[in-house]
């Protein structure tokens, strides 16, 4: 451990949300919690609309801006209720009786489809599969040309990283291969942030925040102009995408406090030189892990074809899964957390999220290693 990780009895935190925040971010808010800047309380006991907590907005969404590149004409929503409540919001925003293309890559993907049917059936409109991997067992992405599309859908939605299944889109071919004029949905909850994404090639990108951004609380939504608006009048105010525009996303009490730490997030990201030297320092994590489960011998195993590997969530099997048990209870009594696979999946998961640092990463690998030595 570090020296920090040990005055304040820390773990190395592998769990795939809520996931691990930056130590130094973490200091600020306990020096910050009683006392903001001189303000004589808390930010999380302000007025979400007085003037103190306008700057902490205001700067939060510039310095997101600055990183992920978002251009004038898109949105910035910090809204309530998590990624899966977006799973109905985007329909009932965005489908206005027509027809969603959806591929189905993982667990979080399915989720969204099976949503959107459910949506569109009560409020008109369709959901249609265009292309899935659930037959080959979640474990690669669909080649482009197999997809199905609608070239008059509405959009096509797409989980650009699944965490149960630790699949990963990298290669721009599947949004190349969406008709022109069908804005791209992308759920992004567990890898936004993780490196340079193009944002202008994508109609809405929506995300949890508890992964990369912050604590959970706030859902992200980063959306089009020409996207707003569509909404029919029966939808509630609060989930009308173009109300809550209108309205700064303050047409009610925003999370005021978990804003704030996101925005302590993203200043943390800019300091260490933005995303492009997140992404160098993810790829490092993610290769060392990966690797040495590659070379342990078939003891540790993934299953993802490496093209699709995921840098973010690292889903492994030991061979004999007789000895989980023991892996996971050795792994705690050595400060390593979170590493019990999804429950529909079994097995292990390494979330390796922006907050882990590489150390932490060698310790993981350091105890893989000890284990196999004395089980293997």
């Amino acid at each position: 451990m570090t020296v920090e990780q040990q005055s304040y009895d820390r773990v190395w935190n592998f769990s795939a949300g809520p996931g691990a925040l930056p130590q130094p971010v973490l200091e600020q808010v306990r020096d910050e919690l009683l006392n903001w800047h001189g303000a004589g309380m808390g930010i999380m006991e302000m007025s979400h609309r007085g003037k103190e907590f306008m700057s902490v907005l205001e700067q939060t969404e510039a310095d997101l801006r600055a990183l992920m590149g978002i251009p004038a004409n898109y949105k910035v929503l910090f809204l309530q209720g998590g990624a899966t409540q977006q799973f109905a919001e985007i329909p009932l925003n965005l489908l206005a009786g027509r027809s969603a293309d959806h591929l189905v890559t993982g667990s979080w993907s399915k989720k969204a489809y099976k949503e959107a049917q459910r949506v569109a059936s009560q409020a008109g409109g369709s959901a249609r599969l265009a292309g899935s991997s659930e037959a080959g067992g979640f474990v690669g992405l669909p080649a482009a040309g197999t997809l199905d599309f609608d070239p008059k859908a509405a959009y096509f939605h797409l989980c650009t990283n699944e965490t149960i299944h630790g699949v990963e889109v990298f290669d721009d071919a599947l949004i190349d291969a969406v008709p022109a004029g069908v804005p791209v949905v992308a759920d992004m909850s567990s890898h936004i942030l993780s490196r340079p994404m193009d944002v202008s090639r994508y109609g809405l990108i929506y995300a949890g925040a508890q992964k990369n951004i912050g604590p959970s609380g706030i859902t992200l939504v980063i959306v089009r102009d020409d996207l707003l608006g569509h909404a029919p009048a029966t939808l509630p105010t609060v989930m009308d995408y173009k109300v809550m525009a209108d309205n700064d996303s303050m047409l009610n009490t925003p999370p005021t406090f978990a804003i704030y730490i996101a925005g302590l997030v993203f200043q943390w990201l800019k300091g260490l030189g933005g995303l492009a030297a997140m992404e160098a320092r993810n790829a490092e994590k993610a290769g060392l892990l990966y690797d040495f489960i590659d070379a342990s011998g078939g003891f540790y195993r993934n299953p993802v074809e490496k093209s699709a590997r995921s840098r973010m969530n690292v889903p492994f099997v030991l061979t004999d899964a007789a000895l989980d048990a023991d892996f996971l209870a050795g792994a705690k009594a050595a400060g390593l957390s979170g590493l019990k696979g999804h429950k529909s999946v079994g097995g292990m998961r390494a979330s390796l999220y922006n907050a882990t640092p590489v150390e932490g990463v060698k310790a993981l690998i350091d105890y893989m290693r000890d284990f196999q030595a004395r089980r293997g």
